[in-house]
């Protein structure tokens, strides 16, 4: 999945021909700043992102676990997916699990990798494709 930034002043089409040739469009960063619920109407998005800021919390503080909650309902209430970033232990995934999000990204995940290592994952991926 690639990223895309749209701006007021930007071709606001490349989401649409991006989708039409099949790849998903997410927004990221869902509940902080960044992104905004105007994207939600004004674009073909396919998947939110929450935030990593949210998970972090997720095990610990009440309003971590409402603010994911109520983001996964908005999500699911536009038919789109939902990905979780920065989940790194079990808990936070059974958290998630719990909440019936759809995707993970983190550490738990996937420990970083070197650039070299990531050409070799790719390499052995497109052998199985």
């Amino acid at each position: 999945m690639a990223r895309i930034r749209v701006g007021k002043h930007r071709d606001q089409c490349v989401p649409g021909r991006w989708r039409a040739g099949g790849r998903p469009i997410a927004q990221r960063r869902h509940g902080t700043g960044y992104s905004s619920l105007n994207y939600l109407r004004r674009f073909p998005i396919d998947k939110i992102k929450i935030d990593q800021s949210f998970i972090g919390e997720i095990t610990s503080e009440a309003k971590s676990v409402r603010l994911v909650q109520a983001i996964i309902a908005l999500a699911r209430s536009f038919t789109l997916k939902v990905i979780a970033e920065g989940v790194e232990n079990r808990e936070q995934l059974a958290a998630l699990r719990a909440e019936r999000c759809d995707e993970i990204q983190g550490y738990l995940a996937s420990p970083a990798i070197e650039p070299a290592q990531f050409e070799r994952l790719l390499r052995g991926w497109k052998a199985w494709t």
